[in-house]
């Protein structure tokens, strides 16, 4: 429920969230009023809380209050601690349903030979090494000057390099998840074709990727072979000319919505977070469900403290297990390194009103709408089935979102109430404003203004479907502000695990 200064989201909270900078005095639900200026997105109690009781927000716990907070008094890190324990489940409300014209409805993309369904037609070049970023960084330039303006048809060159490859095990869980990633980049569907570089010497050789017609035939070969980084760029330039020759004249054509595959993320959280865009993005999940799309929730340090919501809706026990151990995995990795998860939020994110990770995780899972959780899956892994599927990945943006784009996420959607910038390639990123103070400091970032919510003038319905059209029309070929500005060379960063030696 909104009122004209604060936000309501569950009769049995004891806090509410400032709908813009409330001055002391003001009043709130429940006849209580402002001890001291409170700024937007922050929380203030309605009720007394005494010492050790559960401070209660989307009728969950987010922590425990760790002095007697009074009625009217701003509820934060001065007062509000990490707390482990968990609520009862509150069942999930109905998901917004697909209507039969939604599940007859088609995109314009591109299909490829093997039957996947692409929403970009790029071109990439991909190192194996770090060794060879830089020649694969001069080949996508070089490429897009002498080969982009004459075959129209391709959206562009572009280098997919990394720090990793090298200076690592050739076994273990750093090589298996680097080998996986770079594999599901070379297949993904938004690539029209793809040329691997390598050094020649790497833990990371290119034979591994031809033996699993990942770099078939001609499309990939090393720097020291071509004698030299000049050379390189030359050699590269025939290869390129074969693939563009090829791609080139690829036309969009229509495809079924319950091809495309959406990563959600979200970066940069604030207090309106959970309130506005989240739920409108989880809203659009729940009709490309109905679909028989795919939406992909990762972070899992960031559904720590609400594991239990994704659990309950697990579509069988197996996967609500599979999900319990991903947090435990978690949990014994951080103590390993003298961390605790509860370290996730970071100064922004406190800056904006977010205290504990269990408030931040809340409001992260409502990216997941009230749709069945269908499937779970490792970091980078391909995604398969329908409806909501979760991918183990780290909190942090470009780590995850490269996870979910190795599965085979085809567009993004990327929600903040900070101001991250993202994009990626190949997968167009959607960016989404949690208020409309950052959506108008930011427009030239920002496609969707999820304020609207929080000022009453839109329902997190209606901003759902919106969501859902703005995906089929990205998936189609419009350009989302960041793919306008030109994110994406950067943005790739594998998750590295294991020793550097």
């Amino acid at each position: 429920m909104t009122t004209a200064n604060s936000i309501v989201l569950s009769p049995s909270d004891n806090v509410v969230v400032a709908n813009g900078r409330l001055e002391k005095g003001t009043a709130l639900p429940g006849g209580a009023a402002t001890a001291d200026a409170i700024e937007s997105g922050h929380k203030v109690a309605i009720r007394a809380i005494p010492a050790g009781s559960a401070v209660v927000k989307y009728a969950q716990a987010i922590g425990r209050a760790t002095q007697d907070i009074a009625a009217g008094q701003h509820v934060h890190s001065h007062n509000l601690v990490f707390e482990a324990g968990r609520m009862p489940v509150v069942p999930p409300s109905a998901p917004l349903e697909a209507t039969e014209t939604d599940k007859g409805r088609t995109f314009m993309g591109y299909r490829r030979a093997d039957g996947r369904a692409g929403t970009r037609n790029f071109v990439g070049i991909v190192a194996s090494v770090n060794c060879s970023a830089t020649v694969c960084h001069a080949i996508a330039d070089e490429a897009n000057r002498r080969l982009l303006p004459l075959y129209p048809g391709i959206d562009g060159f572009v280098p997919i390099v990394h720090g990793q490859g090298c200076g690592m095990s050739a076994t273990g869980d750093g090589m298996m998840v680097l080998h996986r990633t770079l594999a599901g980049y070379a297949r993904h569907p938004n690539f029209g074709g793809v040329l691997m570089v390598g050094l020649g010497c790497e833990v990371n050789q290119l034979t591994l990727y031809g033996q699993k017609g990942v770099a078939a035939g001609k499309r990939h070969f090393n720097i020291q072979d071509a004698g030299g980084s000049r050379k390189s760029v030359e050699k590269a330039m025939g290869v390129l000319a074969e693939i563009a020759e090829e791609v080139g004249k690829l036309q969009r054509e229509p495809i079924p919505v319950s091809e495309i595959v959406v990563g959600l993320q979200c970066g940069g959280s604030d207090g309106m977070s959970g309130i506005t865009a989240n739920p409108a993005l989880g809203a659009a999940v729940d009709l490309l469900a109905g679909v028989g799309a795919i939406g992909i929730l990762s972070e899992t340090t960031e559904i720590y403290g609400a594991e239990h919501l994704l659990a309950y809706r697990a579509a069988t026990p197996e996967i609500a297990d599979k999900l319990d151990r991903l947090i435990k995995w978690w949990e014994n990795h951080t103590a390993m390194h003298g961390a605790s998860i509860d370290n996730n939020p970071s100064p922004g994110n406190k800056r904006g009103g977010l205290t504990t990770i269990l408030e931040k995780s809340l409001g992260a899972v409502a990216k997941g709408g009230q749709t069945p959780l269908n499937g779970v899956f490792a970091y980078a892994e391909k995604v398969t089935g329908s409806g909501l599927v979760f991918m183990d990945t780290p909190g942090y943006d470009p780590v995850s979102a490269t996870g979910q784009v190795a599965g085979g996420a085809n567009v993004i959607v990327f929600t903040t109430g900070r101001g991250s910038c993202f994009g990626s390639h190949p997968t167009p990123s959607i960016k989404v404003a949690t208020n409309t103070t950052l959506f108008e400091a930011m427009e030239e970032d920002m496609d969707v203004n999820c304020g609207v919510i929080a000022s009453g003038d839109r329902t997190i319905a209606e901003m759902g479907r919106e969501m859902f059209e703005l995906i089929i029309e990205t998936a189609s070929g419009k350009k989302t502000k960041s793919e306008q500005f030109g994110y994406g060379d950067n943005e790739f960063v594998p998750w590295h695990l294991g020793a550097t030696l």
